[in-house]
């Protein structure tokens, strides 16, 4: 029978565990003028914020949605900052409980993983199943039908209640979920999570875990890899992948209410690339995304229209550096620092 943890509400609003959230939360922001308005009365906000909490009356505050550009179109939804402690509050004491039954290739959004791990391991995966290259195979490419606007309340809290028998905490949780944005009401809406929130990366996983274990351990797929919605299982049998994925829109749809992406849910062969973790990968070498070019682009128009400052376009381009590193792109990554440098010399 499957560890269960009770009591662990108080641990939440436990002074140091609200300490550790505020640092958190605030990490790379301090110059920010909420952040700054709630540190001006710190210990008053924090005791006030502890004391709703262990009295049980805490609500959130309704969530600021904005549209971001860049240049992928994304809607995205912001918390308060008290509510952003409350989400690292939570989350530090709750996810090493499940993170310890997340499968190894579970990539986005876990310590010591990541996109460029998620990389490392389907290059693992492609050798295998090609015979280090030699052999022709395919990739089942998957991703889940807008999900994070899909994912059903009930099931999620069915699922975290079979670890967590916190009544508390469930309650908390669905606080959290239920919370709309401005000029809504909560508790009216039974799915969707907002994008921007960590409570939200960290349920994705928790949802998700479902699917993995499903590929995992009943259809015994060995070269499996989830980064968020986006999946991939590579083999040598294309009629096995077609068989798989219909066995894998079935469970998502009667057990997730989930349902594949039509159009970005296909069987490729390996040599013809596939698209992964922002990179297209082939037998012999990696191209980057043309999406992730764009969106370095679009932040050099940024700053030549004064959308940008000097400082973030650098700071822009050395993540975006760093990153298109891993793909063969010593000439495309001289052509930008070149534009770069032209924009900016002219400033």
């Amino acid at each position: 029978m499957a560890k269960t943890y009770k009591n662990l509400y108080s641990q939440i609003y436990d002074r140091d565990n609200l300490v550790f959230a505020l640092l958190k939360a605030r990490k790379g922001k301090t110059k920010k003028d909420y952040i700054l308005e709630f540190e001006a009365n710190l210990i008053n906000n924090l005791l006030k914020l502890q004391k709703e909490l262990k009295d049980k009356i805490y609500k959130p505050k309704p969530l600021v949605t904005f549209i971001l550009r860049d240049p992928k179109t994304r809607v995205i939804s912001k918390s308060d900052f008290r509510d952003r402690i409350v989400h690292h509050a939570l989350v530090r004491i709750i996810e090493p409980i499940f993170d310890k039954t997340f499968i190894y290739d579970s990539c986005a959004n876990r310590i010591g993983k990541g996109n460029l791990f998620a990389l490392k391991r389907f290059e693992l995966f492609k050798r295998k199943v090609t015979k280090n290259n030699n052999k022709i195979a395919f990739c089942l490419k998957s991703d889940i039908k807008h999900y994070f606007q899909e994912v059903n309340h009930s099931i999620l809290i069915s699922i975290i209640s079979r670890k967590i028998e916190d009544k508390k905490i469930i309650g908390l949780i669905k606080k959290i979920l239920s919370n709309t944005c401005s000029g809504g009401e909560t508790g009216i809406y039974l799915k969707g999570m907002p994008l921007g929130n960590l409570t939200s990366q960290f349920f994705a996983n928790v949802y998700l875990n479902e699917l993995d274990y499903f590929i995992k351990h009943r259809l015994k797929a060995k070269h499996y890899i989830r980064y968020v919605d986006d999946f991939v299982i590579l083999h040598n049998s294309k009629e096995q992948l077609v068989i798989w994925k219909q066995e894998i829109d079935r469970f998502l749809r009667e057990k997730l209410k989930l349902e594949l992406h039509p159009q970005k849910s296909k069987i490729i062969p390996l040599q013809r690339g596939v698209d992964f973790v922002g990179f297209r990968n082939f037998y012999y070498h990696r191209l980057l995304r043309k999406r992730n070019l764009r969106k370095m682009l679009f932040k050099i128009k940024q700053f030549k229209d004064r959308e940008l400052s000097k400082e973030k376009l650098l700071e822009s381009f050395q993540g975006w550096n760093a990153y298109a590193k891993w793909a063969d792109s010593y000439k495309l990554r001289r052509n930008v620092v070149k534009m770069i440098y032209d924009k900016t010399d002219k400033s």
